[in-house]
């Protein structure tokens, strides 16, 4: 035994977190698991579990223990197991003090509590053997009074029935007598009572003479007072409640129930067509001003004519449909009852819808919508009370058919709002120009129209926008999350307006006559800067406000962005075309007159340039300044030094004896035209009334184009002598000097040009072409 033996289960050993807990000692007394208590016990030196060497198990032997130690261990291990023993000893005595003086109020209290319940028990049993006693003696004292009373129970039964019917007959001989005293008291609903108990009784026994006799009196007395009630009833004065219990005891008096619903519905009908009667003088005479407002009005119709007709149909239904012991004539007094208020309310939609058509303001509609709103609102209410009628159904059309009746007014109102803007436009355009005053800028002009449009359509969205609003009953309907906002709103209003915009376009592009004639140019141009900015970003800008205020729901198709887009930018592209075609007119008509009214085979050598040149020019400059203002200049093709001092080929030094050499020399075997012809194959062809661009260049090219090619078909159809042609010469070579500026191809000019003067060397007679010089000195002396 060299080694160290562990010794045996240290019970006084501590846990590792302090003192053993009491309730750990106290299940190891009671011989219960505890698995905290075993980790920390142990074992003797070869100790099995549960054996006899076991200090914690059920089976421990102390002798085989001790003999077991002394055999296995050392001495000092010995004095340490004893010295521990001792350790574990003094703890589980602490543990048990310990357990007892916390526990100890507790014992006291149980005993308390035991000793009090035997002392309660003990009175409670007193208390059921004195119940016992007097249940038994009560007992004894029922039977007794039983069998004392058995002989006469039958007899006195007997009495008790007798008496009954004494009373009731003494009832039956007093009815005639009662039923009299309540018609004078007007007491009509105690009379009918007594009448309903005793009717039975005397309809059984109505074979006896004096039953007989009591029946007559009652019926006629009855029937008088059902008189009485028809008179109540049919009286215009009553009340709906008098109304009510007169139809009540009339329905208990047996009366026809079918009678009794038309007669209710007909005076019903007299007092509520009264009312729709004064409902109508508020419409004001035809063609006048209403007398209220159309608020005033719907609150009127809603506060009197459905009020009064939600408190018919709920009396009605009280009376003839929901009222017990009526129910043979529910369907028949419902189908009245719906025939009735669809004919009456079809009249009250009537004056509804006459009255909205009246509202021709196309400004702000909120007076309106808050009138469809508590129109849609009351009506609810009605369908509510009657679920069959189809006033619910007509209530909401009715408010469709105003939302579109509005869309399409503001949709005219924007129409008109344009055609305004249109006529502002044209008279500042054709309005005389003062001293010191400039006229009207066209840039400024444009930007005016535009800002305004857009202005009105954002205003029309707002009042449109108040038909959607949170708090508005109607907005939740499918019409108005859907159709509204796509058909109505979307492709009624603002795409129906912006294709407005372009079919009136196209209408000033007509051919020159009533209205095309009647156009001023620049009003062409600046529609159609206005349809060009609408087609690169006002028409998307407008698209997504709508579509951002009145959010789709709906999946109908259509009209895309792009589309509106081309149209509008077709629209631009015609009238640019007409605006160039127009112009060009204006100029070609200055130059045919000059040419037509002119004798040119005897007129005198010219000494300036003629006149007509000059307002050419001038022309085509005022042009260039006023479609400068609204486009881009445009891409031009590089020009050569000298463009403006270029001398045309039909009188330039080298190609002068090649062309009129023929002409003045009678031995010349080569024919003019033969030549001419020959150098139109190798020139390029030219497109007078080709589509123009959307820039300043092109549009003075196509005007130029137009007014050189009017020249030149007039030159053709008229016969020059010399002067004649010398005086064109002068007049190309001016034009020359100043409009291959405004060109994007200056060849362009002078191949249309040399065109004019070569035709006009053509149907000369004398062609004598004038120098290049002197041509020079007039044109700059001009």
């Amino acid at each position: 035994m060299s080694g160290p033996v562990p010794g045996p289960a240290e019970p006084g050993s501590e846990p590792p977190g302090g003192k053993r807990r009491p309730h750990g000692m106290l299940k190891l007394y009671y011989g219960l698991p505890d698995p905290a208590g075993e980790a920390r016990g142990g074992l003797a030196p070869g100790g099995d579990p549960g054996g006899p060497t076991d200090i914690n198990g059920a089976h421990f032997d102390p002798e085989v223990f001790l003999t077991k130690l002394r055999k296995e261990c050392s001495l000092p291990q010995l004095m340490d197991c004893e010295t521990d023993m001792v350790k574990q000893i003094r703890a589980l005595d602490s543990d048990m003090q310990t357990l007892v003086y916390e526990n100890y109020n507790k014992f006291i209290s149980a005993t308390d509590t035991i000793r009090k319940m035997k002392n309660d028990f003990k009175k409670m049993e007193d208390e059921m053997d004195c119940l016992a006693a007097n249940m038994a003696v009560i007992t004894e004292f029922s039977a007794r009074i039983s069998s004392t009373l058995q002989d006469q129970h039958e007899q006195i039964t007997k009495l008790s029935g007798v008496h009954t019917l004494l009373r009731k007959l003494q009832f039956l001989f007093e009815l005639p007598a009662r039923l009299t005293k309540c018609v004078e008291l007007e007491a009509y609903g105690q009379a009918v009572r007594y009448y309903s108990k005793a009717r039975s009784i005397l309809h059984q026994y109505q074979h006896m003479p004096s039953f007989q006799g009591i029946q007559d009196d009652c019926q006629k007395i009855m029937a008088n007072l059902a008189q009485k009630l028809r008179e109540k009833f049919r009286d215009g004065g009553s009340g709906a409640k008098d109304l009510a219990e007169c139809v009540e005891l009339l329905l208990q008096l047996d009366e026809p129930a079918e009678e009794l619903c038309d007669e209710f519905l007909s005076h019903a009908r007299c007092r509520l067509e009264a009312e729709l009667e004064a409902l109508e003088g508020e419409l004001g005479q035809p063609g006048g001003a209403p007398v209220t407002d159309i608020l005033e009005f719907i609150d009127r119709g809603c506060n009197i004519f459905v009020s009064n007709m939600c408190l018919v149909i709920a009396s009605y239904q009280e009376l003839f449909v929901s009222r017990e012991g009526v129910q043979g004539i529910t369907r028949m007094a419902q189908d009245k009852l719906v025939a009735f208020v669809n004919s009456l309310m079809e009249t009250y939609f009537s004056l509804v819808e006459r009255r909205i058509q009246l509202e021709k303001g196309v400004g702000d509609n909120s007076l309106l919508v808050r009138a469809l709103d508590r129109f849609h609102r009351r009506l609810q209410a009605l369908a509510k009370l009657l679920p069959a009628s189809n006033v619910a159904a007509e209530g909401t059309e009715i408010v469709v058919r105003a939302a579109k009746e509005r869309i399409r007014q503001y949709l005219l109102a924007l129409q008109s709002f344009y055609q305004d803007c249109l006529t502002d436009v044209r008279q500042s355009l054709a309005a005389p120009r003062l001293a010191g005053k400039e006229s009207p800028n066209l840039a400024e002009l444009l930007s005016t129209i535009s800002a305004s449009v857009l202005n009105q359509i954002k205003s029309v969205l707002t009042y449109v926008h108040l038909f959607t609003a949170k708090d508005i009953t109607f907005s939740n309907k499918p019409y108005f999350k859907g159709e509204f906002c796509s058909q109505g709103v979307r492709e009624g209003l603002i795409v129906g307006f912006i294709k407005s915009i372009c079919q009136t376009a196209r209408q000033f592009c007509e051919t020159t006559g009533d209205k095309g004639g009647s156009t001023p140019p620049a009003l062409l141009l600046l529609l159609s800067r206005l349809c060009l900015d609408y087609e690169t970003s006002t028409i998307s800008y407008i698209l997504t406000l709508t579509d951002e205020q009145f959010l789709v729901q709906d999946h109908s198709p259509i009209t895309p962005v792009t589309s509106l887009c081309a149209d509008a930018r077709e629209a631009a592209q015609r009238l640019l075309n007409h605006y160039v075609k127009v112009q060009g007119l204006i100029i070609s008509q200055m130059l045919r007159k000059s040419v037509e009214t002119r004798d040119w085979v005897n007129t005198i050598e010219p000494r300036n340039v003629r006149a007509v040149m000059k307002r050419v020019v001038e022309d085509t400059t005022s042009i260039d300044v006023q479609v400068g203002l609204l486009y881009e200049e445009g891409v031009r093709k590089a020009q050569s030094s000298d463009s403006s001092k270029r001398t045309f080929s039909v009188y330039s030094s080298s190609r002068q004896q090649s062309r009129y050499a023929p002409s003045y020399t009678p031995s010349a075997p080569l024919d003019t035209n033969l030549l001419s012809n020959i150098q139109k194959l190798f020139s390029e062809r030219i497109d007078i009334f080709s589509p123009v661009e959307f820039n300043k260049v092109s549009v003075l090219t196509g005007i130029i184009k137009i007014s050189l090619k009017t020249f030149l078909e007039c030159v053709r159809l008229r016969t020059f002598g010399r002067y004649g042609l010398q005086q064109i010469q002068v007049d190309c070579y001016y034009l020359q000097l100043y409009l291959w500026r405004f060109v994007c191809d200056e060849n362009l000019v002078h191949f249309l040009l040399d065109e004019i003067v070569g035709s006009t060397a053509h149907r000369c007679l004398d062609p004598v072409p004038m120098e290049q010089s002197v041509i020079e000195v007039i044109c700059e002396r001009g």
